[in-house]
């Protein structure tokens, strides 16, 4: 039974071993130094195979490293024994609640606990002070949007609530041609444009030539 972290990476290969171990709050991984396999090389793992096993290991749909692992499984499991001892020299294990965590980040060697169990004040001040400055922003966001009157230009009489709002009058009392503003006159003062539509006094719904009453909201015209 290893009694470490809770996962590790196995990258060993037909030379040699070496094991990649994960701290268990944060993830953070260590690699382990490379250990020299006493097999070596892969053919010389093919050769001893062969003789052991009479040819099997020899075919090309055994690897390498099964064929190590098959001869070599005691020194293997040596090599991932010895990696265990130098990964504990790196990460801390927590007397409160046993997990093994990396030294740069989930330790508080002040309290000789992982920050899961005993947080780091600095880094939790910091966290509050920002949190706060933010809640404060958005409670003088709401407070300064309930101070501004969104609405004072929107009619709220009964025609209005049962209709939606047209354009208003004065974009409809403008030359089509030019924009600019028609007043009572036929013909724009500006570019000499016949008028093409008025605004309804109602309304403001754009109205064609001869209409006599609005069709939005029923206004007669003229």
């Amino acid at each position: 039974m290893i009694q470490f972290v809770q996962n590790y990476e196995d990258l060993s290969t037909d030379k040699g071993y070496q094991f990649k171990f994960h701290c268990d709050k944060c993830g953070n991984g260590f690699m382990t130094e490379f250990q020299t396999s006493a097999i070596g090389m892969a053919e010389s793992a093919l050769r001893v195979a062969g003789s052991l096993f009479g040819g099997f290991f020899n075919t090309a749909g055994n690897s390498a490293y099964e064929i190590q692992r098959a001869v070599g499984g005691p020194a293997h499991d040596s090599a991932l024994g010895k990696a265990v001892e130098e990964g504990k020299q790196h990460f801390h294990q927590c007397t409160r609640c046993g997990k093994w965590v990396c030294p740069d980040v989930c330790w508080n060697g002040d309290a000789s606990m992982c920050d899961g169990c005993a947080p780091k004040f600095q880094q939790e001040l910091t966290s509050a002070h920002a949190h706060a400055k933010a809640d404060a922003a958005r409670q003088q966001l709401l407070e300064k949007a309930q101070k501004t009157d969104y609405v004072s230009d929107i009619d709220m009489g009964a025609k209005a609530v049962v209709r939606a709002p047209g354009p208003s009058a004065g974009a409809a009392n403008k030359c089509t041609a030019c924009g600019t503003a028609l007043g009572d006159g036929r013909f724009c003062p500006n570019c000499g444009a016949e008028r093409h539509a008025m605004g309804c006094s109602g309304c403001g719904a754009v109205l064609p030539q001869g209409t006599h009453f609005c069709a939005q909201c029923g206004t007669r015209v003229g």
